[in-house]
């Protein structure tokens, strides 16, 4: 399984835009894509489990996948929680 530490940076939080691409992402890929926060583990494919999080500017997540081109699609999905991390 590969993981990826990520900070949200967008003033906002993580608001609905960047939620959806990232449930894109997560329905596209053959080992989907979870985040763990420190009380919470959800599936990223949902929009609302994401939003549910209710993730807030400075919160610190695990981004989780498996699967072929593991790294690849954590690099994407860090790119939309923290495009200036990446």
């Amino acid at each position: 399984m590969a993981q990826r530490r990520v900070v949200i940076t967008a003033h906002a939080g993580l608001h609905a835009r960047p939620a959806a691409e990232l449930a894109r992402l997560a329905q596209e890929r053959e080992g989907g894509i979870r985040i763990r926060t420190a009380g919470a583990t959800v599936d990223a494919a949902s929009v609302l489990a994401v939003m549910d999080l209710a993730l807030e500017r400075g919160a610190e997540i695990v981004l989780e996948t498996e699967g072929p081109d593991a790294e690849a699609a954590l690099e994407t999905a860090a790119g939309l929680l923290d495009p200036r991390g990446v």
